[in-house]
Protein backbone atom coordinates (compact mmCIF):
# COMPACT_ATOMS: atom_id res chain seq x y z
CA UNK A 1 0.00 0.00 0.00
CA UNK A 2 3.16 2.35 1.23
CA UNK A 3 4.57 1.66 -2.36
CA UNK A 4 1.08 2.61 -4.29
CA UNK A 5 0.63 5.75 -2.88
CA UNK A 6 4.32 6.92 -3.18
CA UNK A 7 3.65 5.97 -6.90
CA UNK A 8 0.63 7.84 -6.58
CA UNK A 9 2.79 10.94 -5.31
CA UNK A 10 5.54 10.85 -7.97
CA UNK A 11 2.56 10.35 -10.41
CA UNK A 12 1.15 13.51 -9.10
CA UNK A 13 4.32 15.39 -8.97
CA UNK A 14 5.07 14.67 -12.69
CA UNK A 15 1.70 16.04 -13.39
CA UNK A 16 2.41 19.43 -11.88
CA UNK A 17 5.86 19.81 -13.13
CA UNK A 18 7.89 18.72 -10.24
CA UNK A 19 10.76 16.91 -9.79
CA UNK A 20 11.23 13.52 -7.86
CA UNK A 21 12.53 15.29 -4.40
CA UNK A 22 13.50 11.64 -2.84
CA UNK A 23 16.81 11.53 -5.16
CA UNK A 24 18.07 14.77 -4.27
CA UNK A 25 17.41 13.96 -0.41
CA UNK A 26 19.50 11.03 -0.93
CA UNK A 27 22.59 12.84 -2.69
CA UNK A 28 22.18 15.63 -0.20
CA UNK A 29 22.32 12.73 2.56
CA UNK A 30 25.32 11.79 0.99
CA UNK A 31 27.38 14.74 0.65
CA UNK A 32 25.93 15.32 4.63
CA UNK A 33 27.70 11.68 5.39
CA UNK A 34 30.80 12.58 3.06
CA UNK A 35 31.20 16.29 4.90
CA UNK A 36 31.20 14.86 8.03
CA UNK A 37 34.05 12.06 6.97
CA UNK A 38 35.82 15.32 5.94
CA UNK A 39 35.29 17.49 9.12
CA UNK A 40 36.27 13.97 11.25
CA UNK A 41 39.96 13.32 9.12
CA UNK A 42 40.41 17.51 9.93
CA UNK A 43 39.82 16.83 13.33
CA UNK A 44 41.81 14.06 13.59
CA UNK A 45 45.06 15.58 12.16
CA UNK A 46 44.51 18.64 14.56
CA UNK A 47 44.74 16.20 17.62
CA UNK A 48 40.81 16.64 18.68
CA UNK A 49 39.84 13.42 18.01
CA UNK A 50 42.20 10.44 18.50
CA UNK A 51 43.40 8.53 15.58
CA UNK A 52 41.82 4.90 16.50
CA UNK A 53 38.68 6.58 17.56
CA UNK A 54 38.67 8.55 14.39
CA UNK A 55 39.12 5.13 12.45
CA UNK A 56 36.25 3.51 14.61
CA UNK A 57 33.92 6.65 13.95
CA UNK A 58 34.84 6.78 10.11
CA UNK A 59 32.95 3.36 10.07
CA UNK A 60 29.41 4.71 11.03
CA UNK A 61 29.80 7.51 8.52
CA UNK A 62 30.80 5.14 5.89
CA UNK A 63 27.93 2.96 6.47
CA UNK A 64 25.23 6.04 6.74
CA UNK A 65 26.85 7.29 2.98
CA UNK A 66 26.65 3.63 1.48
CA UNK A 67 22.88 4.33 3.10
CA UNK A 68 22.00 7.40 1.19
CA UNK A 69 23.52 5.88 -1.86
CA UNK A 70 21.38 2.62 -1.61
CA UNK A 71 18.41 4.57 -1.43
CA UNK A 72 19.20 6.75 -4.40
CA UNK A 73 19.72 3.75 -6.29
CA UNK A 74 15.96 1.94 -5.17
CA UNK A 75 14.43 5.87 -5.89
CA UNK A 76 15.70 5.88 -9.18
CA UNK A 77 14.35 2.45 -10.26
CA UNK A 78 10.77 3.66 -9.44
CA UNK A 79 11.69 7.66 -10.38
CA UNK A 80 9.46 8.84 -13.02
CA UNK A 81 10.95 12.77 -13.38
CA UNK A 82 14.94 13.21 -12.54
CA UNK A 83 16.29 16.33 -12.06
CA UNK A 84 19.27 15.41 -14.48
CA UNK A 85 19.92 12.14 -16.55
CA UNK A 86 20.19 9.22 -14.50
CA UNK A 87 23.27 8.59 -15.75
CA UNK A 88 24.34 11.68 -14.61
CA UNK A 89 22.69 11.05 -12.18
CA UNK A 90 24.81 7.51 -11.19
CA UNK A 91 27.82 9.43 -11.64
CA UNK A 92 27.51 11.97 -9.40
CA UNK A 93 26.62 9.30 -6.48
CA UNK A 94 29.36 7.32 -7.26
CA UNK A 95 31.76 10.38 -7.56
CA UNK A 96 30.30 11.37 -4.18
CA UNK A 97 30.85 7.74 -2.50
CA UNK A 98 34.66 8.04 -4.17
CA UNK A 99 34.97 10.78 -2.21
CA UNK A 100 34.07 9.68 1.03
CA UNK A 101 36.01 6.09 0.45
CA UNK A 102 39.36 7.70 -0.28
CA UNK A 103 38.72 9.99 3.23
CA UNK A 104 37.99 6.54 4.71
CA UNK A 105 41.66 5.38 3.14
CA UNK A 106 42.92 8.51 4.64
CA UNK A 107 41.86 8.03 7.84
CA UNK A 108 42.81 4.36 7.88
CA UNK A 109 46.31 4.75 6.65
CA UNK A 110 46.70 7.67 8.87
CA UNK A 111 45.42 5.03 12.36
CA UNK A 112 48.04 2.74 10.88
CA UNK A 113 51.40 4.62 10.02
CA UNK A 114 51.56 6.93 12.86
CA UNK A 115 52.37 9.98 10.58
CA UNK A 116 53.36 12.59 13.08
CA UNK A 117 52.30 16.64 11.79
CA UNK A 118 50.01 15.63 10.34
CA UNK A 119 48.42 19.14 11.02
CA UNK A 120 49.87 20.32 7.57
CA UNK A 121 47.30 18.47 5.88
CA UNK A 122 44.92 21.03 7.40
CA UNK A 123 44.60 23.27 3.92
CA UNK A 124 44.10 20.55 2.00
CA UNK A 125 41.36 18.94 3.84
CA UNK A 126 40.01 22.68 4.19
CA UNK A 127 39.51 22.62 0.13
CA UNK A 128 37.86 19.12 0.06
CA UNK A 129 35.07 20.27 2.42
CA UNK A 130 34.95 23.77 0.52
CA UNK A 131 34.55 21.32 -2.21
CA UNK A 132 31.74 19.21 -0.62
CA UNK A 133 29.68 22.32 0.30
CA UNK A 134 29.93 23.53 -3.21
CA UNK A 135 28.40 19.96 -4.57
CA UNK A 136 25.67 20.19 -1.42
CA UNK A 137 24.77 23.73 -2.84
CA UNK A 138 24.81 22.63 -6.50
CA UNK A 139 22.23 19.59 -5.74
CA UNK A 140 20.04 22.07 -4.02
CA UNK A 141 20.04 24.09 -6.76
CA UNK A 142 19.21 21.53 -8.64
CA UNK A 143 15.35 22.10 -7.80
CA UNK A 144 15.05 25.73 -6.66
CA UNK A 145 17.71 27.58 -8.90
CA UNK A 146 18.93 25.37 -11.60
CA UNK A 147 20.79 28.75 -13.23
CA UNK A 148 23.20 28.31 -10.37
CA UNK A 149 23.83 24.69 -10.49
CA UNK A 150 26.91 24.78 -13.17
CA UNK A 151 28.39 28.16 -11.23
CA UNK A 152 28.45 25.93 -7.78
CA UNK A 153 29.77 23.24 -9.82
CA UNK A 154 32.52 25.59 -10.39
CA UNK A 155 33.42 26.36 -7.22
CA UNK A 156 33.71 22.30 -6.20
CA UNK A 157 35.85 21.89 -9.47
CA UNK A 158 37.90 24.41 -8.33
CA UNK A 159 38.56 23.28 -4.93
CA UNK A 160 39.19 19.85 -5.93
CA UNK A 161 42.07 21.77 -8.44
CA UNK A 162 43.32 23.20 -5.54
CA UNK A 163 43.78 19.99 -3.34
CA UNK A 164 45.36 18.93 -6.38
CA UNK A 165 47.91 21.61 -6.58
CA UNK A 166 48.46 21.60 -3.11
CA UNK A 167 49.26 17.80 -3.50
CA UNK A 168 51.89 18.55 -5.89
CA UNK A 169 54.15 20.99 -3.51
CA UNK A 170 53.70 18.62 -0.62
CA UNK A 171 55.30 16.03 -3.09
CA UNK A 172 57.93 18.13 -4.17
CA UNK A 173 58.55 18.68 -0.48
CA UNK A 174 59.00 15.12 0.32
CA UNK A 175 61.16 14.35 -2.68
CA UNK A 176 63.48 17.30 -1.95
CA UNK A 177 64.47 15.34 1.00
CA UNK A 178 65.59 11.68 2.07
CA UNK A 179 63.21 9.47 0.79
CA UNK A 180 62.66 7.12 4.43
CA UNK A 181 59.76 5.02 5.29
CA UNK A 182 58.42 7.76 7.29
CA UNK A 183 58.64 9.88 4.06
CA UNK A 184 57.05 7.41 2.12
CA UNK A 185 53.82 6.93 4.40
CA UNK A 186 53.41 10.76 3.92
CA UNK A 187 53.27 10.54 0.32
CA UNK A 188 51.00 7.79 1.29
CA UNK A 189 48.99 9.80 2.83
CA UNK A 190 49.18 13.09 0.42
CA UNK A 191 48.30 10.75 -2.67
CA UNK A 192 44.76 9.83 -0.72
CA UNK A 193 43.89 13.40 -0.46
CA UNK A 194 44.47 13.39 -4.14
CA UNK A 195 42.56 11.41 -5.42
CA UNK A 196 39.60 12.98 -2.69
CA UNK A 197 40.33 16.10 -5.03
CA UNK A 198 40.13 13.94 -8.23
CA UNK A 199 36.65 12.51 -7.37
CA UNK A 200 35.21 15.65 -6.20
CA UNK A 201 36.14 17.24 -9.71
CA UNK A 202 34.23 14.34 -11.21
CA UNK A 203 31.29 14.86 -9.12
CA UNK A 204 31.27 18.66 -10.28
CA UNK A 205 31.91 17.50 -13.74
CA UNK A 206 28.49 14.85 -13.58
CA UNK A 207 26.24 17.40 -12.21
CA UNK A 208 27.63 20.09 -14.72
CA UNK A 209 26.87 17.98 -17.38
CA UNK A 210 23.25 16.92 -16.15
CA UNK A 211 22.31 20.57 -15.98
CA UNK A 212 23.49 21.60 -19.46
CA UNK A 213 21.64 18.93 -20.66
CA UNK A 214 18.41 19.96 -18.99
Amino acid sequence: MRGFLRRVSRIRDLLAGRMDGALTEALVGQLKATKEGAWLAMAMIGGEVGRTGAHEQMRSIEHLGDTERARLVEELKGALVTPIDREDLFRLSRSIDDVLDSLRDFVRESHLYRVPEQIRFAPLLDQVIVGIEALERAVRDLASRPSGVVQDALEAKKAGGAVRRMYQYEISRIFSGELTAEAMKERELVRRLEIVGMAIGHAADAIADGAMKR
